[in-house]
């Protein structure tokens, strides 16, 4: 299976991708290409570590729907059987879920539907969740629709919340413990068992 891998930051989970392919953790798959939509992600420097093709499309230099076009080129052009979004910060498009219906996942830093939907992303998803007081977080990895957060939901891992957290070491611990653990896992699954949504 051909892997087209979305990302916007440092990458930390193209990098748990990429280990468990080595690591046979994640088989019968390769990542065929990394789109970034921000030229100064770190993720690019990973993907050039490990001589994965890699392209930049920022959505600064287009309209939403060039931006979507030119990204559904790439994996088609690439020959993507699925579409890894690692930890990107884009909305995509009506086109990319069209071409690629029941064909793109999410990793999301909370236990859907709590935290989620529209301004929920990043940092923000752990202040909230400090915020309200929550004893245990999680990530989540969902199918992508038409929905912000909103597709059917393949893996779920907890965290525990300490006292002491801060959103950042909430945040790196999530990272750790769940977001890097079930996003190859779910790989995996639909790899060896094309877990694709009816």
């Amino acid at each position: 299976m051909r892997l087209g891998v979305l990302v916007s930051g440092f990458g930390s989970n193209l990098q748990a991708i990429i280990e468990a392919i080595i690591n046979k953790k994640i088989t019968n798959s390769e990542i065929a290409i990394v789109v970034s939509n921000n030229e100064e992600a770190y993720a690019l420097k990973r993907a050039k570590k490990y001589k994965l093709q890699s392209e930049i499309v920022c959505k600064k230099n287009n309209t939403d729907e060039i931006f979507d076009d030119i990204i559904c080129e790439i994996m088609k052009k690439n020959k993507v059987d699925l579409i890894v979004m690692a930890g990107f910060l884009a909305i995509i498009g009506k086109k990319i879920l069209i071409e690629f219906d029941k064909k793109i996942i999410n990793v999301h830093p909370s236990l859907i539907p709590s935290f989620c939907g529209k301004g929920m992303y990043g940092i923000r998803v752990h202040e909230e969740a400090l915020k309200r007081g929550v004893k245990i977080t999680g990530a989540t990895v969902h199918y992508v629709d038409d929905t912000i957060d909103g597709g059917k939901i393949i893996f779920q891992k907890t965290v525990k919340v300490n006292p002491n957290d801060t959103p950042t070491i909430l945040q790196k611990r999530v990272m750790k413990k769940a977001e890097h653990v079930i996003l190859p896992m779910a790989i995996e699954k639909i790899s060896n068992e094309r877990y694709f949504t009816d």
